[in-house]
């Protein structure tokens, strides 16, 4: 097709067009241009990172649900930026608090591959389409040099979150919330509905050791007593800014943009307001150090492929034989209305273990040669609770880049690498060292494969001593490895506060797998007498043969009176 008479400043092709610089972005450039693909990166903002970077400062949330999912870590190519990140940055990444640092992270990362051409400042406008079906290239516009490019792409990769090129492509799309009964999903509400998650300014302060006064603007929203901010905890001020000074779910989110940014700056002023000035808060010699610009979107278009990912295929992971990428956050979803919504920021509904994605859900359904990755992937409102965090979006770019390569391998489309060369992409990003939930790796030029680990010696599971009790008030279970075929006796250090002595039933469970405590099952019981007024090891006598070389949990209460000695060191294997 010829290019667009439109002033044309700038003519390029390249075999995959990669939309959007954030995170999802850049992993789909690294990784189509590590496997043999031309790329060109647009990017409308100038720096990299999207809602992980300085300029909006999100922190980058995945499967390890900020730590509750300790077995649990994103790998591949946003593993290798986010330890470059930990080598050469002196700030934590945390909310508020990303540095410029992060920014040159990911630029370096860019420029270190020679067949990515990046374009900063650069928005993707107006889709150029070789027929109704296709999409030959994009009218993109850089306000730094005040250039019209004309950027083509054999694929076009959309990543950009709100996906204005494949919505302009005329690809499939949803906005809103689907009703209940649509897909089972328990989470949905009764009826289907337009409104979204809002989006996000965070903010960052500085202690200056000296009282620090705050007039905020006339603008500025009143929020005058703890009351005007329920269930919204800004004790933590001094750590990180607040995710949940959110705006904009009851609007457009697209169409409102710059709306939605004048009341978030409107919303954290006041928050600080609030926090300086009504009430003692410990903040008087602390001064605002910086305030976003730049909103952080949540949600905006989710566009359509061969599979809608569901809320039931995270919560009962699905086995897919197309997965290519994995979530593990729980689906966070939050009240449209944001701040001033008086239900809780936030509502979680855990996901038992990492979940498969599938590359069905990464494809559109009806335009041959786009895919896409990040927020804007094939899934449903509540699915995209959990598929929308940063880390989860990268593995997916890791995977779509993969994809982009074998296209051109192949000389093909998506599609077609789903139903006939899906195993050529799964064991392709296992060597690049991708993780994929089920898929094993079958190289046999990887000679890890055929290596063996072995030890000379073996130490006791032993603790000396322990740091603090948890109350039975609730069942508590101790996870442990067992690598013989029966367990006869475990002890447990328990405190008593009775005057008596109290029998106490402990259970023995087989356990699939560290976080897949969905999948379970009870072996054998056994009860012990806790001594009265004292901390004691109890013995719990079990003597039952058990499936070696597995986990198991030791299972409490719950039990008045009786807490459970813990400690803070953590031996291997436990949990």
């Amino acid at each position: 097709m010829a290019r667009p008479d439109k002033g044309i400043a700038y003519d390029a092709a390249f075999d995959v067009l990669v939309i959007g610089g954030g995170l999802a972005g850049v992993c789909a450039a690294i990784a189509a241009a590590r496997n043999g693909c031309s790329v060109g990166l647009v990017h409308d903002r100038p720096v990299l990172g999207g809602n992980s970077s300085s300029e909006v400062r999100v922190n980058i949330g995945g499967a390890d649900a900020h730590g509750s999912r300790r077995h649990a870590r994103e790998s591949g190519i946003i593993e290798e930026l986010r330890l470059e990140d930990r080598l050469r940055n002196h700030e934590p990444p945390v909310n508020g608090r990303i540095t410029f640092v992060w920014d040159h992270v990911l630029l370096s990362a860019v420029w270190r591959e020679p067949h990515i051409t990046l374009f900063l400042n650069t928005s993707a406008q107006e889709a150029i389409m070789a027929d109704p079906e296709t999409i030959a290239g994009v009218v993109a516009y850089q306000s730094s040099t005040f250039r019209t490019l004309y950027l083509r792409g054999h694929i076009v990769i959309d990543c950009s979150g709100d996906g204005q090129t494949a919505a302009d492509a005329g690809a499939h799309y949803r906005i809103g919330r689907e009703g209940r009964g649509e897909f089972g999903e328990t989470a949905a509400p009764e009826l289907p509905d337009d409104l979204t998650l809002g989006s996000s300014i965070l903010f960052r302060v500085r202690d200056l050791g000296r009282p620090v006064p705050f007039t905020p603007p006339p603008w500025a929203h009143d929020f005058p007593s703890d009351d005007d901010l329920p269930f919204r905890d800004h004790s933590y001020f001094a750590r990180a800014g607040f995710w949940w000074v959110e705006y904009g779910g009851t609007l457009d989110t697209i169409a409102d943009a710059e709306t939605i940014r004048d009341h978030l700056l409107a919303y954290v002023l006041g928050v600080w307001d609030h926090i300086k000035n009504h009430g003692d808060h410990g903040a008087e010699n602390f001064v605002l150090d910086w305030v976003g610009a730049v909103p952080g979107k949540r949600e905006s278009r989710r566009f359509l492929g061969d599979h809608i990912l569901t809320q039931r295929d995270l919560t009962t992971p699905a086995t897919f034989d197309d997965a290519v990428a994995y979530g593990g956050w729980p689906i966070d979803l939050h009240p449209p209305e944001g701040i001033h919504s008086n239900e809780p920021p936030a509502t979680f509904v855990p996901v038992p273990r990492v979940y498969p994605i599938p590359f069905s859900s990464l494809y559109s359904r009806n335009i041959r040669n786009l895919m896409f990755a990040g927020r804007n992937i094939s899934a449903s409102h509540v699915a995209f609770g959990s598929t929308r965090l940063m880390a989860t979006g990268a593995v997916m770019g890791q995977a779509v880049g993969t994809a982009a390569a074998i296209c051109k391998r192949f000389n093909t489309v998506p599609r077609s690498i789903r139903y006939n060369h899906i195993r050529q992409l799964q064991q392709t990003l296992l060597r690049d060292d991708a993780y994929i939930p089920g898929i094993r790796n079958t190289d046999p030029r990887d000679f890890a494969r055929i290596a063996h680990a072995s030890a000379s010696s073996a130490a006791e599971l032993k603790v000396e001593d322990h740091d603090s009790a948890i109350p039975l008030s609730a069942p508590r279970a101790q996870l442990v490895p067992v690598s013989a075929n029966r367990v006869d006796v475990v002890e447990v250090l328990l405190e008593s506060s009775l005057e008596k002595p109290v029998e106490l039933e402990a259970a023995l469970h087989w356990v699939a797998g560290y976080d897949d405590l969905a999948n379970t099952g009870l072996v054998a019981t056994a009860s012990a007498f806790v001594p009265p007024g004292a901390t004691s090891w109890v013995p719990f006598e079990f003597h039952h043969p058990v499936k070696p070389h597995g986990l198991y949990l030791v299972a409490l209460g719950p039990a008045e009176g009786i807490a459970w000695c813990t400690t803070d060191e953590e031996p291997p294997g436990t949990q």
